[in-house]
């Protein structure tokens, strides 16, 4: 309902900047566009193909520049992007820790210290998933690597599987957040943004949304306590901690590069792919099946994403030189608002696009035409980048859509309705928009630390 009221609201605003002789798209076709939108979205349509159809349509009905002599270099700018590399090396690296056995070191360390804790073993969840995704940079492959460890550890266990389903999707909308983050990088592509600096501002967000999810753990396992497990020797959890070494390693040798300066996000990226190769090896399990598996799944992964982003460039270039984005941009400037409504209103949207639109191609078609008004109204792009990270998170654990939840429900090694998995996260996920709200009151949160280091 609130995706309907809002997007109802938006359509609104295209008619009237349409009427009101603002909109180069009559509201006939505005209409028509919509309506092909839907019906393609509702048809299971992948958004690729249904980007690309709409930038043809477009072009062709009202556009009377020969776009399509220009279709051809509009793609290739970001297709050979530099620092857009880092998206496939960052996957890599993540499919080579899932299928090496080193993320189950991690989760097995981690439970020692934390499952005596009140909430037990889902402190461990949301700990580990946070830790991974320093290494991963993606939410989908935080979640399908955490889930698929420590799902077995609840079996037969008195624990609400709502809660180790919510836990697990939570923790794994942790992984854009997190840097070194898919996310930003896409964001930093599209508005010129440096993405080293959009990694240091996400530090303290990341730290409060990790910190919002273990204290509801925390107060929930005080209202309904469970057994604790029998206590473990001091020396036995410090030999634990050696599990914990290749992971913090990495996240040394990928983070630490980049802030030190000594390299860029896709030069790291690079480093962390070799340094994972260089565990597995330790581990015994580098083989040529290991490199096949994972460089597979990484080529699948990158030609999806790949394709949205050629769609939704090639629409946005077409917009844009009808000059759609610049009058939306100028109408919402100009509504009789403070700034702190229109951005609540902008945050409205986003959370109510993220209820049926997944959060990747969420960012890349609406970046462009949301951006100018926000810079318009003087906020700072380096948070606004944190925001909407937060915000595409979200959306990727918002029922009914959300990409995390689904990868959570075929994990699970006993089958369940999938409404365990929506009203498991409902919790943390009231947790992540009150964390975008104290962004919203205090940008310092995201902004101390960058202008602290320059």
């Amino acid at each position: 309902m609130i995706a309907i009221v809002f997007l109802l609201g938006l359509l609104g605003a295209l008619i009237f900047a349409a009427a009101s002789g603002v909109s180069a798209l009559p509201v006939a076709e505005i209409l028509m566009l919509v309506g092909i939108f839907i019906v393609f979205f509702g048809a299971g349509v992948h958004i690729a193909a249904v980007l690309g159809v709409l930038a043809f349509l477009v072009g062709f009905l009202f556009s009377d520049r020969p776009w399509w002599m220009f279709a051809g270099q509009t793609l290739w700018g970001p297709s050979s992007n530099y620092v857009l590399v880092a998206v496939p090396l960052f996957l890599l690296m993540g499919e080579i820790l899932l299928r090496s056995g080193l993320s189950g070191r991690l989760y097995s360390a981690l439970n020692l210290w934390l499952n005596r804790l009140p909430g037990g073993v889902l402190h461990t969840n949301i700990v580990s998933c946070a830790v991974f995704s320093a290494i991963s940079g993606s939410s989908v492959a935080t979640a399908a690597t955490m889930g698929s460890v420590a799902l077995p550890y609840f079996q037969d266990t008195k624990y609400d599987q709502r809660w180790v389903l919510g836990s697990l999707a939570a923790g794994g909308a942790l992984g854009n957040l997190i840097p070194p983050g898919i996310t930003f990088i896409i964001y930093g592509l599209i508005t010129e943004t440096s993405v080293g600096a959009l990694y240091i501002a996400a530090l303290l967000p990341s730290l409060l949304v990790t910190g919002l999810f273990l204290l509801l753990i925390f107060l929930h396992g005080v209202r309904n306590p469970i057994e604790k497990p029998p206590a473990v020797p001091l020396v036995l959890k410090l030999r634990a901690l050696r599990g914990l070494l290749p992971t913090v390693l990495l996240i040394l040798l990928v983070l630490g590069s980049i802030y030190a300066g000594w390299a860029t996000p896709t030069e790291a990226a690079a480093l962390g792919v070799t340094g994972a190769m260089l565990f597995a090896a330790i581990e015994r399990r580098l083989s040529f099946r290991l490199l096949n598996e994972s460089a597979e799944a990484t080529a699948r992964n990158t030609a999806l994403l790949g394709l949205i982003l050629f769609g939704a460039f090639l629409l946005n270039y077409i917009l844009t030189t009808i000059n759609v984005p610049q009058a939306l941009a100028a109408m919402i400037a100009e509504m009789p608002l403070p700034p702190w409504a229109v951005m609540l209103c902008i945050i409205g949207l986003y959370f109510a696009l993220g209820t049926f639109m997944e959060g990747f191609s969420m960012i890349i078609t609406t970046t462009p035409v949301i951006f100018p008004v926000v810079v318009a109204l003087g906020y700072d792009p380096i948070w606004f980048g944190v925001i909407i990270t937060m915000l595409v998170e979200i959306a990727q654990i918002s029922p009914p859509d959300g990409t995390v939840m689904y990868v959570l429900q075929g994990m699970r090694p006993k089958p369940g309705p999938i409404t365990d998995v929506f009203l498991g996260v409902m919790p943390f996920l009231l947790a992540y928009l009150l964390a975008v709200l104290l962004l919203l009151v205090f940008p310092e949160i995201a902004l101390w630390l960058p202008g602290m280091l320059g």
